[in-house]
């Protein structure tokens, strides 16, 4: 019997695995809507190329082009150290970071992995001979770009402030138009009200309780703001704080660093001059009625990690049933800590119990987030942005019962049984 061998089947070529990398430096509309044009324009371009194969757009919406604060940026560094990217494709090196010493740690890390990155408004490539000597020059330039630009943006608003002009401004009660403050009828009344309800008698938290009631959601300090607030006199005082750099673009409270501006009269009041001052002397007498011993903010291993699912609001350390033999240590939602389950129906969490829970998904070190999206469900976002969900129960109470416990309770009964007898 002849045996004929067969060809060989030739190996399809391994396509390039290609990624792209989009961001905006805001949040105003005109922004989203082209970060949301670069996602559709990367992701029909490395679909037409029949050598690459689509390995994801990663994106941020940020105020900074720092590294360490875009989320989007580091789930595709870590995927490129994962191998699964072989060429990053982003519009330029002011996108990718402002920062000199970002873009050529980045680069460098990902060259050190063999992934390339290809700039598209400079043409370069960073694998190339030449790329990092021209990365090193560009990236330069455009971090002196990003600063002559922010000091130019800093000229124009306190030019703006010297002249009485606001630029941009979010505030309940008014609108901008036109670079003037423009009183807002209805939300006005509310102002007023709050105002009148200070001067009645009522606290912060009372007068919170009482709007968000009647579906108006203020913070503490959003109300304590608004009672403090000049303009809701008809005054203007510019330059309150200020972005520290054009890196981090910090903001930073103005106690003197900077000129401040007053004006008067700048604009129509929502409450008159009279009822202002007494709102501020008021504030002043409680002030001083009230004197509490200097807080010392106490951080543990969960501050600041937690988050409720259901309000948004963050879990703070509460000792629960305090001072009975009951008491423990548990974490609880603020706004349901406050404000009560009428308003967010949360549930507190034992903190053995969620050390516990933590220890099963590899450490405190590899959580960026915990989220309680429901009741004995704990959702965490590890370092690398994926994410676990891990179900968890109170223990019965025979496990939290104390031998002390056990044996009083066997007492009492015991004590009853006697009494039935007699």
């Amino acid at each position: 019997m002849q045996i004929i061998k067969a060809p060989a089947i030739p190996k399809l070529p391994k396509l390039m695995r290609v990624a792209a990398y989009a961001r905006v430096s805001s949040g105003k509309e005109a922004m989203l809507h082209s970060l949301s044009a670069q996602v559709d324009y990367y992701s029909k371009f490395i679909g037409r190329n029949p050598g690459w194969e689509y390995a994801g757009v990663y994106v941020d919406e940020a105020v900074t082009g720092t590294k360490d604060s875009r989320p989007g940026f580091q789930k595709m560094l870590a995927e490129a150290r994962s191998g699964n990217i072989s060429l990053i494709i982003t519009k330029s090196i002011s996108r990718f970071a402002r920062n000199t010493v970002t873009v050529l740690n980045s680069v460098r890390e990902l060259k050190s992995l063999e992934v390339d990155i290809f700039f598209e408004e400079q043409n370069i490539h960073s694998l190339s001979t030449e790329g990092e000597l021209m990365l090193t020059i560009l990236a330069s330039y455009a971090q002196e770009e990003s600063l002559s630009a922010s000091e130019n943006q800093k000229w124009r608003v306190r030019k703006n402030f010297s002249e009485g002009k606001v630029g941009s401004l979010r505030m309940f009660g008014f609108q901008l138009k036109d670079g003037q403050l423009i009183v807002v009828p209805n939300e006005a009344e509310i102002v007023k009200s709050i105002f009148a309800d200070y001067l009645s008698g009522m606290g912060v938290l009372a007068i919170k309780k009482k709007y968000r009631s009647l579906g108006y959601t203020f913070s503490n300090n959003g109300i304590a703001g608004m009672l403090r607030n000049e303009k809701y006199a008809g005054n203007l005082l510019l330059q309150k704080s200020f972005k520290d750099n054009h890196i981090t673009k910090r903001k930073v409270i103005n106690i003197g660093q900077l000129p401040q501006f007053y004006v008067a009269d700048s604009h129509d009041a929502i409450v008159d001059c009279s009822t202002f001052g007494a709102v501020q002397a008021e504030i002043a007498r409680r002030s001083e009625n009230y004197s509490p011993k200097p807080k010392v903010e106490e951080r543990y291993p969960f501050t600041g990690l937690i988050r409720c699912g259901k309000c948004g609001a963050p879990y703070k350390r509460k000792h629960a049933a305090a001072g009975s033999k009951y008491e423990k240590i548990v974490w609880i939602c603020d706004t349901f800590n406050a404000l009560g389950k009428t308003e967010c129906d949360s549930q507190q969490i034992p903190e053995d119990i969620l050390s516990a829970k933590v220890a099963e998904v590899g450490g405190l070190e590899r959580i960026a987030q915990i989220r309680v999206p429901g009741h004995n469900l704990l959702a965490f976002v590890l370092d690398d942005s994926s994410s676990v969900e891990v179900k968890w129960a109170h223990p019965s109470r025979s496990q939290s019962w104390t031998p002390e416990m056990k044996e009083a309770a066997r007492q009492r009964q015991i004590d009853r049984m006697k009494a039935k007898e007699i």
